[in-house]
């Protein structure tokens, strides 16, 4: 409730008041909009500005994505950390909500590829925490509340049922994967926010980013650290055989962070979770 408080002070200081403009809402990304779509359930669904598989890493947005911005009531993204490609157009926006301003939500730092925190950083990829996933429904819930009030009633009663959904996910997966702290590997790393509801650990990644090959010394300290004889690694694409040939005996699993395959969050982080422990186990 302390981001719900925020988001309603922000609205009494003028933030969030932009009557001269439509009450529509407008949300970043793929993940933000499955999240929405859960809140908005039954009434009119909000704008997205990114396509499905882009999260806003790279890249830049078109005439159309600027209109909308401009005209939408309220823009709610995550922020520069992940969204480097919204950020020229929404940082200094008066109707841009950054969620990553507020003090909310579990956060851990990024880590190296073999598995350090990074001091002082955020690994921004919060929604794939079932806790994190259901606070942002709730703040979404304020927001479109604010742009439409009349759905307000709808919004808090779809949260509620989010939250149900989410948390029987969570207590199956778990039922499943009963055994704590299974080791992985990550081509890169940005599944941290999945692991405690998954009981896995990351044992190492191959490279900081997925966009850059991976080095050989990389790979020799996996082989020379693997926790398990069998391991498993999750993609975000599928990588070349030759380079899996590197680290046999190898199970994988390709997992897009931002679950552009599904239409329903709980859904894709079902899916996600379900076919991880699959690989690792």
């Amino acid at each position: 409730m302390k981001l719900k408080r925020l988001l309603i002070a922000s609205a009494v200081l003028g933030v969030l008041t932009l009557n001269a403009q439509a009450a529509t809402v407008s949300v970043s990304n793929y993940p933000m909009f499955l999240l929405s779509e859960a809140v908005t359930e039954g009434t009119p669904s909000a704008n997205r500005i990114l396509q499905a598989g882009d999260v806003g890493h790279h890249g830049s947005i078109s005439p159309s994505d600027m209109k909308a911005i401009k005209d939408s009531k309220f823009v709610v993204w995550f922020g520069p950390l992940l969204e480097n490609s919204l950020a020229g157009s929404l940082e200094t926006a008066p109707n841009a909500i950054s969620l990553f301003d507020f003090k909310a939500f579990n956060r851990y730092p990024l880590r190296d590829v073999k598995g350090a925190a990074i001091a002082g950083t955020l690994d921004p990829h919060i929604w794939l925490d079932p806790e994190n996933a259901k606070a942002i429904t709730r703040a979404l819930a304020v927001i479109h509340s604010h742009a439409n009030p009349e759905y307000t009633s709808t919004y808090q009663a779809n949260v509620k049922k989010f939250a149900a959904r989410m948390d029987k996910e969570v207590a199956d997966i778990q039922k499943q994967a009963a055994q704590k702290n299974r080791p992985y590997w990550a081509y890169h790393d940005a599944y941290q926010y999945i692991e405690k509801a998954t009981n896995i650990t990351l044992a190492g990644s191959l490279s900081p980013d997925h966009h850059i090959s991976p080095k050989a010394s990389q790979l020799r300290w996996l082989n020379e650290h693997r926790p398990s004889t069998r391991m498993c690694m999750i993609n975000q694409s599928v990588a070349s055989k030759g380079l899996l040939a590197k680290l046999q005996p190898l199970e994988t699993t390709v997992q897009v962070e931002d679950m552009s395959a599904s239409k329903d969050f709980v859904d894709g982080w079902r899916m996600m979770a379900q076919q991880i422990s699959q690989c690792i186990s």
